[in-house]
């Protein structure tokens, strides 16, 4: 299996990850959320308290993509979903994105910039729907701990579980 947890010994790695990859944000995302890097080791670090679990893709013993699990309330949360700049469009993403839908029978949701239409394409691509600007504004402010700039800024798209609950 070529996905699995990603451990303390792969805090260097993802770090890295995020930040390479979140290098398409550069001045695609407004300018006032755009930093560099993207995530200090200590948000990294943080998040990982706060309960984000990473789950990697492992190609010949080096991650090539990560992505993170949250539990909040009564929803799955995808955070932080990043692959390497060279390794993208060759399937890594939608792997670990099945396997942690997989894993879970709770339903998902997933926040990303408005502005990132290729991110919101990959998880359209894989059943996750855009919800409506209102319902994203009361699911941002429910299960995440975001600015307001960033909610004005932000999408959510939801899976299949969670549209059939909302029915």
């Amino acid at each position: 299996m070529k996905i699995r947890p990603c451990g303390d010994a792969d805090f260097g790695a993802i770090y890295q990850i995020i930040n390479e990859a979140a290098q398409a944000y550069a001045g695609v995302i407004p300018g006032d959320r755009w930093h560099d890097p993207y995530m200090s080791q200590d948000e990294l670090r943080h998040e990982i308290v706060d309960g984000v679990a990473f789950s990697g893709y492992d190609e010949s013993g080096e991650l090539a993509g990560v992505m993170g699990v949250q539990d909040v309330q009564d929803v799955t949360l995808i955070r932080h979903a990043y692959v390497r700049t060279t390794m993208r469009n060759q399937g890594i993403g939608g792997s670990l994105l099945r396997h942690l839908c997989d894993a879970t029978s709770r339903p998902m949701l997933v926040g990303t910039w408005a502005a990132a239409d290729w991110a919101i394409r990959f998880y359209e691509r894989h059943g996750f729907r855009l919800v409506t600007p209102e319902e994203k504004d009361r699911l941002l402010r429910r299960y995440w701990s975001v600015p307001d700039r960033q909610i004005e800024t932000s999408v959510v798209l939801a899976d299949q579980r969670w549209i059939e609950t909302r029915r």
